[in-house]
């Protein structure tokens, strides 16, 4: 367990209020060319929160990467209170460094409603217990890694599907991940939520290499989100273990789509997401 990485994120979503409607994100030390989609879309998700009132929750949001994000400045976020109505929320947070916006969001917030009931099937999968953790999986592969080896990670992910020595061949287009913070987590639903936003970018896109081989840090390769979208259907805990059911439908035009399920450990669907990123291919 990484309590103390858990910690880190919580403090990193922990946004700063400069003025009405306006908070202030930072990004964490590490050496990084450029901020992680996730990072942003997580602490995008919090100030539109922090506008709405706490019996709404989150059931959508869509986002685009509009820039590459600067990780030694601050990020500055603007909440729009797009509408309140009696059932919804609708609020667009724009990110915003060196003067530019990087980031926009758009997210809707419901009141707690009963209504129909169907989800989709859990696949049937080894148990997250049963899998290697990030240590065990890497540890061929720890010199060549060095600081990025034994850096503190507060999501645990656990691949049902492939070893990393698979990526060096076409596979097919799919893979489940066992994901979740690797500690524990204040009771907070909207920090649960945000977790498992900035989480839900860490594997998506590489999806799209899997029919392909290789893998997103292979020289040939240049990679970035261009938007996320998700819908949160029931209530999780991201502190718990949840089922990352993920498959890529297309890659084309220098584009690549994941799709992803999310499933709590007890089988009930908790969230869908849709990602397309760039992937192109670089001339050596």
């Amino acid at each position: 367990m990484s309590q103390s990485a858990v910690d880190a994120l919580v403090k990193l979503l922990d946004l700063e209020p400069i003025e009405v409607n306006l908070f202030r994100g930072i990004s964490p030390d590490e050496e990084r060319q450029q901020v992680f989609g996730g990072q942003v879309a997580g602490q995008a998700l919090v100030a539109a929160a922090r506008t709405v009132e706490s019996e709404r929750r989150v059931h959508s949001l869509h986002a685009y990467f509009l820039r590459r994000g600067d990780p030694t400045v601050p990020i500055l976020y603007e909440v729009d209170r797009i509408r309140d109505g009696r059932s919804f929320s609708t609020r667009r947070v724009v990110a915003i460094q060196h003067g530019k916006a990087i980031f926009n969001l758009q997210a809707s917030f419901q009141v707690h409603e009963e209504g129909l009931e169907h989800e989709a099937t859990m696949p049937e999968v080894t148990a997250p217990e049963d899998l290697p953790d990030f240590a065990t999986r890497m540890k061929p592969y720890a010199t060549v890694m060095g600081e990025w080896y034994v850096r503190p990670r507060p999501i645990d992910t656990r691949n049902v599907d492939w070893n990393p020595t698979d990526r060096q061949r076409a596979l097919p287009p799919y893979q489940r991940v066992w994901l979740r913070a690797d500690g524990v987590l204040p009771d907070d639903p909207v920090l649960h939520t945000c977790v498992l936003t900035y989480a839900s970018d860490m594997t998506l896109l590489d999806t799209a290499l899997l029919p392909h081989g290789g893998g997103w840090d292979d020289d040939g390769l240049f990679m970035a989100s261009l938007d996320h979208a998700m819908w949160f259907h029931r209530p999780f805990r991201a502190d718990e273990w949840l089922l990352y059911d993920q498959d890529t439908p297309s890659a084309s035009h220098g584009r690549g789509l994941g799709r992803g399920e999310i499933f709590t450990a007890d089988g009930h669907l908790a969230v869908t997401v849709v990602q397309e990123g760039l992937i192109r291919v670089v001339q050596q």
